[in-house]
């Protein structure tokens, strides 16, 4: 079993800036990658930033530029550094984990976290 836990979420005014973080645990062997996701009221969970085991990177377009992704894979943790926050960048953030095999041979191939509410006051 893979668990995520996310952390880091808060009231920020437009402008600023917030780290969440989520860790993952349970037998790991490796994940083959990492990422954010967001959902906003009334909208379609989408992703945010992405980061796979080679450390190459994927954003979404309203995010790049602004929001950083960095994972560190011994520790089985992905941050996410969000500046120059916008009001529509409020959303519940989840955490997913994509492609976990642990060490007893099973295999995930997406896990959630609970996620952390994220709002940003204008």
């Amino acid at each position: 079993q893979v668990q995520l836990v996310e952390s880091g979420g808060g009231l920020v005014q437009a402008g600023g800036s917030l780290r969440l973080s989520c860790a993952a645990s349970g037998s790991i062997f490796s994940i083959n990658a990492m990422g954010w996701y967001r959902q906003a009221p009334g909208k379609r969970r989408e992703l945010a930033a992405l980061i796979i085991s080679d450390g190459s990177t994927m954003y979404a377009d309203s995010v790049l530029g602004r929001f950083t992704i960095s994972r560190d894979t011994a520790k089985n943790t992905v941050a996410l550094q969000m500046t120059s926050l916008k009001p529509q960048d409020t959303a519940v953030y989840y955490c997913k984990a994509r492609g976990v095999a642990l060490i007893s041979g099973g295999y995930y191939e997406d896990s959630w976290g609970q996620g952390t509410q994220v709002t940003v006051s204008s």
